[in-house]
């Protein structure tokens, strides 16, 4: 009987394409267990910016949340579309994209009154100026070798003086141990490390891709994108959230920040 091959971690070079096709695969495979452990906390129709659980009702970050009425809002790396569903029930008009076919397979069993779109957020399917904000929770951004490709096909669909808001792990974290617990507290790799972490498979094709940057590079990033860097959130860890999350936890979360919020905006 054949054992099934568990992907080899490295760090090494990868590209758009690879990255690409390997993300697509991973999501596609893993969404189920995705939503499964996850979808709870993150709800049907909640806007959570991370692990930590900060909430965009109470953190405002797009705006006042009655501002967003009748605004046509892009979310990049949807999943399930969560937020999306969030910022419909403000009065907003969503759109939902994912690279995961998967993923917006659970966007469509949940329901709700929201357009979903699969594409690459490098190339997106819309015209100039088609949104008022654009918006990312953990979604695109960690997975792509370009991001400032990304962040120009963002500021091409926004129209002047739009919002573009996303969350990313912070940068720091990539300095320690993926691990919640004691092990994750020191220090094991550099901070200036950029090579991406990679899953292989026994033919050292990638089966999952992350992009690392320090915090300077993607202030860096956001400025090639075009858009001015109005503020940068770094959660606290709050008392009543009691969650492990991968790398993420209450230990961690007191001592170091595990998540960034970039929030810029288009001239």
């Amino acid at each position: 009987m054949s054992q099934e091959f568990e992907p080899e971690a490295t760090r090494r070079d990868a590209g758009d394409a690879e990255s690409t096709r390997a993300n697509r695969g991973w999501w596609d495979r893993n969404a189920d267990e995705y939503q499964q452990d996850h979808g709870a906390f993150l709800g049907d129709d909640r806007f959570i910016w991370g692990p930590e659980g900060l909430d965009e009702a109470e953190a405002g970050l797009l705006g006042p949340a009655g501002s967003l009425k009748g605004l046509n809002v892009l979310e990049i790396g949807a999943g399930a579309a969560q937020c999306s569903r969030w910022l419909a029930a403000q009065g907003a008009r969503p759109v939902a994209l994912d690279l995961s076919h998967r993923q917006l397979q659970h966007a469509l069993r949940i329901g709700g009154d929201v357009r979903l779109v699969e594409a690459d957020a490098g190339t997106l399917p819309f015209r100039d100026g088609s949104f008022d904000l654009a918006c990312s929770a953990y979604g695109a951004v960690p997975f792509v070798a370009d991001p400032v490709r990304v962040f120009r096909e963002v500021r091409r669909v926004l129209r002047p003086g739009g919002r573009w808001v996303f969350s990313v792990t912070h940068p720091i974290r990539w300095a320690f141990p993926d691990e919640p617990g004691p092990e994750g507290l020191s220090v094991a790799s550099s901070y200036f490390d950029r090579t991406p972490y990679v899953e292989q498979d026994e033919q050292g094709r990638a089966v999952y891709v992350e992009h690392h940057c320090t915090l300077g590079d993607r202030v860096r990033e956001v400025v090639a994108g075009g858009f001015r860097l109005v503020d940068l959130v770094e959660p606290e860890w709050p008392a009543w959230n009691g969650q492990e999350w991968g790398g993420w936890s209450p230990l961690r979360g007191n001592l170091i920040p595990g998540t960034a919020i970039f929030v810029c905006e288009r001239d």
